[in-house]
């Protein structure tokens, strides 16, 4: 169950908070517990953990209804992949920082709870709790366009560059957003005949490189390596074999 709100120091920090997000809650305890991390909670059941699950849900619902309306040509497996282009962790983090949702954020002793230095997986956790408090507070309508204030241009950026299915464009796009860098890509291996040759590319962002795939030209394997590095950039299991 939420904690109860006991000092008016807490009562003025949720203030503060829902006029950063632009959403008055009903019941302020669920933003309370919605910013609660396990550290600063009298229980774990008391901290955001529960709301983070269902935040998760709620965001990915709301995500894959615009991509479904916004890309009305596109098939179920271009689908999912704008879907990794256009929501992750990374991208929640991000969403979090924009509110200065760090700054709310009841932390136990010993955690850094100075905005811009809570870690990124942490603003990843509350930006989703709090998706899941919202959506419990208001709902659905209330859930939705809270999301879509963040995330609509995100949407946006993919279907005005044209990147339904080039994933070397969606994955530069993210690269340069989230890792400051430009994706390169190298050829691991090749076999076949002169006439008939298969290439194994990998994608490389700045220090890291990427799951490589095969593809029957190098163009081809370019594509399916951008692929393999959405979906390990966003924990997911590898659309193309690597081996």
């Amino acid at each position: 169950m939420p904690q109860e709100l006991t000092t008016s120091r807490e009562a003025e920090i949720l203030e503060e908070c829902q006029n950063t997000i632009g959403y008055t809650f009903n019941q302020p305890e669920l933003l309370r517990a919605a910013l609660t991390h396990a550290s600063g909670a009298n229980t774990r059941l008391a901290s955001n953990e529960r709301l983070e699950f269902l935040g998760d849900s709620v965001l990915g619902l709301v995500t894959v209804e615009q991509v479904y309306l916004r890309f009305p040509e596109l098939q179920e497996g271009d689908l999912t992949k704008i879907k990794s282009a256009v929501v992750s962790r990374r991208t929640c983090a991000r969403f979090s920082k924009e509110m200065n949702l760090g700054a709310f954020m009841f932390l136990g002793r010993g955690m850094n709870s100075h905005a811009g230095k809570v870690p990124a997986n942490l603003l990843a956790d509350v930006y989703e709790s709090l998706v899941g408090a919202i959506f419990l507070d208001g709902g659905y309508e209330a859930a939705k366009p809270f999301i879509l204030r963040h995330l609509a241009p995100e949407i946006e950026a993919v279907a005005e560059n044209g990147l339904g299915g080039n994933f070397k464009s969606q994955l530069q796009q993210v690269a340069q957003r989230e890792f400051n860098a430009t994706p390169l890509y190298v050829t691991l291996d090749e076999k076949g005949p002169d006439h008939g040759k298969c290439f194994k590319v990998a994608a490389v962002i700045g220090r890291h490189t990427y799951a490589g795939a095969w593809g029957p030209t190098k163009k081809e394997a370019e594509q399916r390596a951008a692929m393999n590095a959405f979906a390990q950039i966003n924990g997911e299991p590898l659309p193309f074999e690597h081996d």
